[in-house]
């Protein structure tokens, strides 16, 4: 089994905790390949390494030299290296550098370990939906684990979003704008905007509007086959698209955009001993009784 490795340089933890996993891969004699960037980030000049150029590669190339990606950040590198790298099909490991850490949920503490398990054939691969959008007569395409969200940008008025579901009407928003979200992306912004959250392996997309201008405006659920068209109708007025918020455009009105689940999933690599509940309780604090005081 290979490991392939790439990490966020911005955190300053990462070059620390890279060469801690380099040298617990060694001493396992596990083969690794790390992402360039990262091995210029944590200065690593081994003689193993510069002899071994194997061991160092792109990050594009990746996927390709390893069995499971590693990636050391937070959700945001997880979001990025599974929207850049997913679609070749890779396992990907998130190993929480960050401060929540929902989709990079194994902490540094529990690497050996985990490493150890993942030897052992002892984790479950998880397939997580993604969402693509089109703009129609233009060649650009967006593609997100969490949510593509469409809203009004710097402009401090409302925008009208026109939304259908497979060609049929559902109804015109008068929003900040509309979350279009996976179920691994109930967790993130669209519950932040009042959205459900939806256990990752339930085959749905929710629709939620941005702080719509009325009280009887409410998320959808859909089924992850559907096609959902957002028309943006006003007339001189920019909106913006982002991709897990990481990836952003700008569309000039009358602006539209085709949404839909893409050609494939990404694979996440979980540990046995945690559920997804078990994460909503520890990461999310869910069901927690604020009135009920615990040693501090």
């Amino acid at each position: 089994m290979t490991f392939g490795i790439l990490g966020n340089t911005a955190k300053s933890i990462t070059r620390e905790v890279c060469s801690n996993l380099l040298a617990f891969l060694q001493e396992k004699n596990l083969k690794y390949v790390i992402d360039v960037e990262l091995a210029r980030h944590i200065n690593t000049k081994s003689s193993k390494l510069s002899a071994d150029k194997t061991s160092i590669c792109s990050e594009s190339e990746l996927p390709h030299r390893c069995d499971i990606l590693i990636a050391l950040g937070g959700d945001g590198t997880m979001l990025s290296a599974a929207r850049t790298l997913g679609q070749h099909g890779t396992p990907i490991l998130g190993i929480n550098l960050g401060k929540l850490g929902f989709l990079a949920e194994v902490s540094v503490d529990e690497i050996r370990e985990c490493i150890d398990d993942i030897v052992k054939g002892n984790y479950v691969l998880e397939e997580r939906m993604v969402l693509q959008a089109n703009t129609p007569g233009k060649n650009i395409r967006y593609f997100a684990l969490n949510e593509i969200v469409i809203d009004r940008g710097s402009s401090p008025r409302v925008i009208d979003l026109e939304t259908y579901v497979n060609d049929d009407y559902l109804v015109t928003y008068a929003a900040d704008g509309i979350i279009l979200t996976t179920p691994t992306g109930s967790t993130a912004y669209s519950l932040a905007s009042g959205g459900p959250i939806v256990t990752p392996q339930s085959n749905v997309i929710t629709i939620n509007p941005i702080s719509p201008h009325t009280l009887t405006a409410r998320p959808v659920i859909v089924p992850d086959t559907s096609v959902i068209r957002v028309v943006v109708t006003d007339e001189g007025r920019s909106v913006h698209i982002t991709a897990d918020g990481q990836v952003e455009g700008f569309n000039n009105t009358p602006a539209e955009l085709s949404i839909q689940k893409a050609p494939y999933t990404v694979k996440l690599v979980k540990r046995k001993k945690r559920t997804y509940y078990d994460i909503l309780r520890t990461k999310l604090m869910w069901g927690r009784d604020i009135r009920i005081k615990t040693d501090s």
